[in-house]
């Protein structure tokens, strides 16, 4: 009954007026940038972190969990109606989303994909709740080695599963782990990795290599693809205004809850993100399908929207269980959160619910609020997000450009950082065009530090006995869990990419503008 009481606090603070300003307007951003292939929540985060320290820490939180919500539903929209996937979790929603789109059932898979959204969501918030507190009483008991494990695994799992292969994901890794130990060493008060630059003393900003590696290298990115002929603007498709029918509901609820069941413990664990629990959600309603379903599957099945739309959000949900009781972020946006937590001298881990609980419940009530946000408001707009998807990409690109040079500038206000704002700009180019994972990088550059602390806790405990770190049964057990992972996560990859295939089939040759 004390997680309901704090609930409650935590709805009457998310209640007030300037608080659910703050929800609307994360969602409304979220849902907007979700629509845009290629930006994503997280840099959008990444671009607005600089412009929120005038708010206080409660109101910032609040808008990026609105923003990372908004984002997971935004990319569905352009994967229905125009087969382009705003995000890449949302890629498996195009499959059959788009063949509905076409049959004139756009706006049904839109509202399943809403419905759907909102039901896993609330569902998966609720497990959030409850299962939060307890996961934060349980991380108290954990010592450097259980942590070093749980580091290890997050390592492997972002690195290995993220990317077209494990070699540049764990390459990416390797940058960020290298970029994040920049500067003056703890231990020992002795410069490393700085190559005599003093600019590099006190380290790399987290802010700058965010933005530089999602806005930057976007736009670099974008810039050279729009070189190889005439902007083109994207057309708005035609008939999808037909609303979902009781045959429609009667066929989707199902795959809500099973999307639910699938996406929530994918999100709690280090795994990579939300395309494997959207795949798995996809394959489990293909082969639970029967008579009619199972007929329309590669066709526009509703259950084929449903599913994976359901547990891409969950997923989402259960991003926030390693983040706030272990500190741990298993995305890219939930890195730059942590980065936002950080920045108001906020630790995420065990601690986080006993010595901020005013901070805590807000946000977590603050996520129901943005998810009867994001029902309300997207189905009405649907209109609206499509006419952002004809905003000419020069224009947008140069916007971001200027919002990232403004923001890198404020984190200290030197114009250093707007050199390793370009510096790290074109490393993150290069990286989307030989197809290195950025998320990785970022996850190394946040967790190599706190890795490097909790390995040395536990070989200075142990007297440099490195067979410490494999004598906890804990420990144990998630190298065998990261075992099972990889090796599932091999298997997985050759079936999704049977499924990219035939995305790829279906999808229109990307606008170069």
């Amino acid at each position: 009954m004390d997680n309901l009481g704090y609930l409650m606090d935590g709805f009457a603070t998310a209640a007030h007026p300037q608080y659910l300003a703050f929800a609307f307007l994360g969602v409304l951003l979220g849902t907007a940038v979700g629509v845009l292939p290629g930006i994503g929540p997280a840099m959008t985060v990444a671009l607005l972190l600089p412009i929120t320290y005038s708010l206080n820490p409660t109101a910032a939180l609040i808008t990026f969990a609105g923003i990372y919500y908004g984002g997971m539903y935004g990319g569905s929209t352009t994967s229905i109606l125009l087969n382009t996937p705003g995000e890449s979790s949302s890629m498996i929603t195009a499959l059959e989303g788009n063949k509905m789109a076409k049959r004139g059932k756009g706006a049904a898979a839109l509202a399943t994909a809403a419905i759907g959204s909102f039901v896993a969501g609330t569902i998966a918030t609720a497990l959030l709740t409850f299962l939060a507190p307890i996961s934060a009483d349980l991380a108290v008991k954990m010592g450097a080695v259980e942590k070093v494990s749980l580091m290890v695994l997050a390592f492997m799992t972002v690195g290995a599963l993220l990317g077209s292969s494990v070699s540049r994901g764990l390459s990416a890794l390797a940058v960020g782990m290298f970029i994040g130990l920049m500067g003056v060493d703890d231990l020992s008060g002795q410069m490393r990795f700085t190559f005599g630059l003093p600019v590099l003393t006190d380290g790399v900003d987290v802010v700058v290599v965010a933005v530089a590696l999602f806005a930057v290298g976007e736009a670099l990115y974008v810039g050279a693809l729009m070189r190889r002929g005439p902007q083109e603007v994207i057309p708005v498709p035609e008939g999808w205004r037909t609303w979902m029918t009781k045959d429609d509901f009667r066929r989707s609820w199902r795959p809500w809850l099973r999307g639910t069941i699938i996406g929530f413990p994918f999100g709690t664990i280090p795994a990579g993100g939300a395309e494997i629990p959207t795949f798995l959600s996809y394959a489990t309603e293909q082969r639970l399908a029967k008579g009619t379903a199972k007929a329309e599957f590669g066709h526009g099945a509703i259950e084929g929207v449903a599913g994976p739309e359901a547990a891409n959000n969950a997923s989402a949900a259960g991003v926030l269980v390693p983040l706030l009781t272990l500190g741990i972020p298993t995305s890219a946006t939930a890195a730059m959160m942590l980065v936002a937590l950080n920045r108001y001298n906020i630790s995420p881990g065990p601690l986080l619910f006993d010595d901020h609980p005013d901070l805590v419940w807000a946000l977590l009530a603050s996520l129901y609020i943005g998810n009867f946000l994001l029902l309300v408001l997207n189905l009405p707009l649907v209109g609206l997000w499509v006419k952002v998807l004809q905003i000419p990409r020069p224009y947008l690109y140069s916007g971001i450009l200027v919002f990232a040079g403004l923001g890198s500038f404020a984190v200290h206000f030197s114009r250093d950082d707007v050199l390793l704002l370009l510096v790290l700009g074109i490393i993150g180019f290069f990286m989307r065009r030989y197809g290195y994972p950025v998320a990785p990088l970022v996850v190394g550059l946040i967790l190599g530090p706190v890795f490097e602390n909790q390995a040395r806790t536990a070989l200075t405990i142990s007297q440099g006995d490195f067979t410490t770190f494999v004598r906890s049964p804990f420990a144990v057990v998630v190298y065998a869990l990261l075992l099972l992972m990889l090796v599932g996560s091999v298997v997985l990859k050759r079936r999704e990419r049977a499924l990219e295939a035939r995305v790829a089939a279906d999808r229109p040759l990307e606008p170069t503008g």
